[in-house]
């Protein structure tokens, strides 16, 4: 068995997944409640991805030797970090682009059997405008780090495809 088969079968991998999202989502609310930035609803949203991101890893954490269990893992990572970007992309374009015409709602628009700007307003509950463009970082917005995130997601997640969904020999 290959290091990465043994690597995707152990619990470590779907650990660091997981930690990973968490340290993503305590970045957020450290840009919210220490820098004063408020999130808009499509920062919201990409936590929303971020939160998919640590429920792949915590699927995975459950029993990583059950080939099943590593596929509904991968799968959610796979969403997440696709619709993560898209999110990403999107709001970039709102900031790079404004338009009067192409704006964010004021209000996140969650499932009804999922609400979750009302379950944790202080982490789910947007504040902000999707034009505004309050932070960057060696000139790039907090959008596009975001888009290289779930890109680096996504190149990790092909890494591992295979070798995850690969029979133990």
């Amino acid at each position: 068995m290959s290091t990465l088969q043994l690597f995707c079968r152990g619990r470590l991998s779907w650990g660091l997944l997981a930690l990973s999202g968490v340290v993503l989502e305590l970045a957020a609310l450290f840009f919210q409640y220490v820098m004063d930035l408020a999130p808009c609803v499509m920062c919201i949203y990409v936590r929303v991805a971020v939160l998919g991101l640590i429920l792949a890893g915590l699927i995975g954490l459950l029993q990583p030797k059950l080939w099943i269990v590593r596929f509904i893992g991968l799968v959610s990572w796979a969403v997440s970090s696709v619709w993560g970007f898209r999110l990403a992309y999107d709001l970039n374009d709102m900031q790079v682009n404004p338009s009067p015409f192409a704006t964010c709602s004021f209000y996140p628009e969650f499932p009804s059997f999922m609400p979750l700007d009302v379950w944790l307003p202080s982490v789910f509950s947007p504040t902000g405008m999707c034009s505004d463009l309050p932070w960057t970082w060696l000139s790039v917005s907090m959008a596009q780090w975001m888009m290289v995130c779930f890109v680096i997601y996504a190149v990790i997640w092909l890494a591992m495809l295979v070798p995850c969904l690969k029979p133990a020999k």
